[in-house]
């Protein structure tokens, strides 16, 4: 009875599609991941998050709108998950090689699924979420929540 029982962490931002949004958006990455002691794999996290958000601001967002980020970790599992939502129709596709320079997009799709330990596309309506997931470890005793 004397376990304890460590609950799922989550925090979200929204930002309007603007090219400063990335800045902002990896900030505010790096700052929850500090508070979580989960910063082993920060840098292929921040490296996804840029990737991801900076899709959705250039294909993803209509103009005038805006897209939401989510953070998930389940310390019990070890599992950090990010989530960008957004409302745009637009299609997401890997190019087809790191080399094929006739098309525009889909190379940072690559590095995502290069750096990631899993990522895919889920249906939202409007829109979509583009999320990623990486295996970390959680600091143990640093303000965690626990039940």
């Amino acid at each position: 009875m004397n376990e304890t029982t460590r609950l799922p962490l989550f925090r979200e931002v929204f930002h309007r599609r603007e090219r400063r949004s990335a800045p902002l958006v990896r900030q505010f990455v790096r700052e929850t991941l500090v508070d979580w002691a989960c910063e082993a794999r920060a840098d292929d996290v921040l490296l996804c998050v840029s990737e991801l958000v900076t899709n959705a601001v250039l294909h993803g967002v209509p103009p005038g709108r805006g897209f939401r980020l989510h953070l998930y970790l389940e310390p019990a599992d070890g599992i950090l998950r990010i989530e960008v939502h957004d409302s745009g129709d637009g299609e997401v596709r890997l190019a087809d090689s790191w080399a094929d320079s006739g098309e525009e997009g889909g190379r940072g799709l690559r590095l995502v699924a290069a750096f990631a330990d899993k990522w895919g596309v889920g249906e939202r309506s409007p829109g979509k979420v583009v999320w990623c997931e990486f295996e970390v470890v959680a600091g143990a005793g640093r303000g965690l929540p626990t039940r």
